[in-house]
């Protein structure tokens, strides 16, 4: 074990301990201390999930990256494992990047990341220059393959950046090869996949540019997955600078599913649709895992890189994952929902069934519905279908001045998650709009998952998704409804008891 390392698996086991009771969220996986982005790694190893995830144990800020690392048997009930990896070789002493992990043939779990140097360029400027590497180990201890790094420069076709060249993820196909995709960018800045194969996982060589952006969707791709679903083969990627269109994608860093049909010989994916994965504040960098009961889920990184400023750098730690989520295809589209062990912890419901919110009661408490780690499914419609209401709103996190709100507005079919009175002090990305859909009985559908520190919105069976870090104070507990109009609720609330 370097010193690096060791010092990291010392720092992280000592400071570790100033986190304590509802310091942390309930059941969403934060940082064993320190700083939180990416998932890595997610994937299930002697009778584990194991999720690995970029790391700055030394404080609340993103720094040199090293690899956190945490096992749960439900990916809801988490334990921390010390430090994977560390920045401790040449070709990775600026960083161990993102990457993926499989389980050999042989039995063991091999990791895939990208190591990442400073290099001086021809005008004399420090640029990253990031190739592939491999560290293989046991499920706890990993060792850095001995022929690091596995693709370098040399390895990329002609145009491709090798200070762009990141996150791959890695799998084994049912002949036994494996293949690997990692974003890129192509000579005109644009983002592309490139498509990497192997027969030991050890040996790498290009196979083919899977998938141009062509300057559509932002720039860079990063974090890419790839996988099969329901038939159809998909693509995920986290664009950067992306510029909105309409309601469907955003300024900024972004989240991205692409459904389409993969031609395996050529190694080209044909696009057929695309949206986000998730609308709302804070998901990116998402990473998929094959469950042993077959379903494919889903976690991404709770944050946002241009909402970072959110948590104050004196905080012990910054950065949450987002509630395991299972995917499939319907309808074309990406379909998420909680998963069956999320659900298993779901305990005490209260319900309530049409229940007037208007404007002349004002805003509407209802005994037993308040809390700050809970499930909450509602569902909201005009009292009079003839004169639908303007807008509803609902206000949790609330105490005093301080609440975060979702508000519906059904002529314009609008849904608007808004954290700007949540306690945050920075001038950052607080609201998100997102388009729904009209449904047959013009009613709207939505279940809020809450824990301390975060919220995510499910829209109907799961055909929309907005995710949100919030950090308000743990004593703002109240729940509000409102309206201006007349409308009918319906709504189950239910405590996660893990």
């Amino acid at each position: 074990m370097s010193l690096k390392l060791e010092k990291a698996r010392a720092y992280e086991k000592e400071h570790s301990k100033k986190i304590v009771g509802d310091m942390r969220p309930a059941f969403h996986l934060s940082p064993y201390v320190g700083w939180m982005n990416d998932p890595n790694g997610l994937s299930f190893y002697k009778g584990q999930y194991h999720m690995f995830y970029q790391y700055h144990p030394y404080n609340s800020q993103w720094g040199p990256m090293h690899w956190g690392h945490a096992v749960s048997k439900d990916l809801i009930h988490w334990e921390y494992l010390p430090a994977a990896i560390a920045p401790d070789m040449p070709y990775d002493d600026f960083g161990c990047f993102s990457g993926s992990a499989i389980e050999l043939e042989d039995g063991r779990h091999l990791l895939m990341y990208t190591g990442v140097t400073r290099v001086e360029n021809e005008e004399g400027d420090l640029v990253d220059c990031q190739t592939q590497c491999i560290a293989v180990g046991d499920g706890l201890n990993y060792v850095k393959y001995e022929h690091n790094p596995v693709l370098t420069e040399a390895d990329l076709p002609e145009g491709a950046s090798k200070i762009d060249f990141r996150d791959p993820k890695i799998w084994r196909d049912d002949e036994g090869i494996y293949w690997a995709v990692v974003g890129n960018r192509s000579a005109d800045g644009s983002g592309q996949i490139l498509l990497f194969r192997s027969e030991d996982a050890f040996s790498w060589k290009y196979f083919s540019t899977l998938d141009e952006n062509k300057n559509r969707f932002g720039k860079m791709w990063e974090c890419p997955d790839f996988f099969k679903l329901n038939g159809k083969d998909v693509l995920l990627m986290s664009p950067q600078d992306m510029l909105p269109e309409g309601f469907e994608y955003h300024n900024g860093n972004g989240n991205m599913c692409i459904i389409g049909e993969f031609d395996k010989e050529k190694g080209i994916f044909h696009e057929q649709y695309s949206q986000s994965a998730d609308y709302g504040i804070d998901f990116y960098a998402h990473q998929t895992v094959l469950k042993q009961d077959g379903k494919r889920v889903m976690i991404g990184w709770m944050q946002n890189w241009d909402a970072c400023a959110i948590r104050a750098h004196d905080e012990v730690w910054a950065g949450q994952m987002s509630l395991p989520r299972e995917i499939w295809i319907e309808n074309n589209r990406l379909y998420q929902r909680p998963t069956s062990e999320y659900e298993a912890c779901l305990k005490n419901k209260v319900e309530y069934k049409d229940v007037e919110v208007d404007k002349n009661s004002g805003e509407l408490q209802l005994e037993g519905i308040k809390g700050r780690t809970l499930d909450l499914q509602i569902r909201i419609r005009a009292k009079d279908i003839k004169d639908p209401y303007y807008k509803f709103t609902i206000y949790f996190a609330k105490k005093d001045k301080l609440y975060t709100s979702l508000s519906f507005r059904p002529y314009e079919n609008i849904l608007k998650i808004d954290r700007k009175f949540s306690g945050s002090r920075r001038a950052i990305l607080h609201q998100r709009r997102m388009l729904v859909p009209d449904s047959e009985d013009e009613s709207i559908r939505l279940r809020l998952v809450l824990d301390r520190y975060s919220c995510e919105v499910f829209v109907g069976d799961g055909e929309r998704v907005m995710t949100t870090a919030i950090y308000t104070d743990i004593k703002a507990e109240d729940i509000v409804f409102a309206c201006d109009g007349e409308a009918l609720m319906d709504i189950i609330k239910q405590d996660v008891i893990l």
